[in-house]
């Protein structure tokens, strides 16, 4: 019962533009997990919120392909530490410290820094 009640009093923060989602509960780090999908069915973003609803832990984001496009952490609805954006050949490191950014690194295809790992 407090799984279904946490999952409704989530779900107003919850509502992408995606159709499906899963939704559970990690009782022993009290966090949801939740994993969003594209109207294809492939992924489109996998993370954690708190039980408040802010966005908490490692979240990452697939374009339609599967392709992995974006990820980073929050730390209680804010983006911290290093994040990291795949857009065709360029990769781009991103460092927030409270939301706010503090340093922004790219690389183009050929400087092979990170690896985009499905």
């Amino acid at each position: 019962m407090r799984t279904l009640i946490i999952i409704f009093l989530l779900s107003p923060f919850m509502f992408y533009a995606q159709q499906e989602r899963e939704v559970s509960l990690l009782e022993d780090k009290n966090l949801i997990e939740v994993v969003y999908f594209h109207d294809n069915g492939t992924i489109s973003q996998t993370g954690t919120y708190d039980l408040n609803g802010l966005l908490h832990g490692k979240w990452e984001s697939f374009d339609e392909s599967g392709n992995k496009v974006a990820m980073g952490s929050y730390n209680f609805g804010k983006k911290d530490g290093k994040w990291f954006f795949w857009n065709n050949e360029i990769l781009r490191e991103v460092d927030y410290n409270a939301n706010t950014i503090a340093a922004v690194r790219e690389w183009q295809d050929g400087e092979k820094l990170a690896l985009n790992n499905k």
